[in-house]
């Protein structure tokens, strides 16, 4: 038993559509696969999407991560695919997650600016830069989508509201039509 680390960037080849449910939604399908292809093949890791590009992070029993990276090099939506990281471990260091999002957060732009980035460019990033982006991945877990090969979890900053503002306006607009009606039958008796 083999087990490898493996961290690449790559750039996505489509354009960017607005975020839904806090991600990008050819990015939700790309996490939507990656967590149930990496929970069958036992591979655990993170991703970050920003700028247009990919950094991704994973572990696992060494065929597997090699196949899961040519499935991901012959994946039309990625472009100009580097390899940054790819050598052995001893141990998992991402014990329950089969893919982990990350995006963007308080951490990554404080990352960026810490080390004068002016946009997410992990093609560029040297051998620390990809060692803290792990790290950054690792250990973050609040304001964003966590995404592992149990459930999905998001943790808002603040209670979010089980309705939305049409269905509330719905609501109070239909009660006060049934006040108004319960008042019109009592005046008729």
């Amino acid at each position: 038993m083999s087990l490898i680390r493996l961290a690449y960037a790559s750039e996505a080849t489509f354009d960017a559509q607005p975020v839904e449910k806090g991600v990008e939604p050819h990015v939700a399908r790309i996490l939507l696969t990656s967590r149930n292809n990496n929970a069958k093949a036992k591979l655990v890791g993170g991703l970050y999407y920003g700028n247009d590009r990919f950094f991704q992070y994973l572990e696992g029993e060494e065929e597997e991560v090699r196949k899961t990276f040519d499935r991901i090099k012959r994946d039309d939506r990625h472009r100009n695919i580097i390899t940054l990281i790819e050598e052995p471990i001893e141990a998992r260091t991402f014990s329950n997650w089969s893919m982990k999002y990350v995006p963007l957060s308080a951490d990554v732009r404080k990352f960026l600016e810490r080390h004068g980035l002016d946009r997410f460019n992990p093609q560029a990033f040297s051998a620390e830069q990809c060692e803290e982006m792990i790290e950054l991945i690792r250990d973050s877990n609040h304001d964003q989508k966590l995404v592992n090969h149990d459930e999905a979890v998001t943790a808002p900053a603040s209670k979010p509201s089980g309705f939305s503002p049409a269905l509330k306006f719905g609501l109070i607009a239909a009660a006060v039509c049934l006040v108004g009606a319960l008042i019109y039958a009592g005046s008729l008796l």
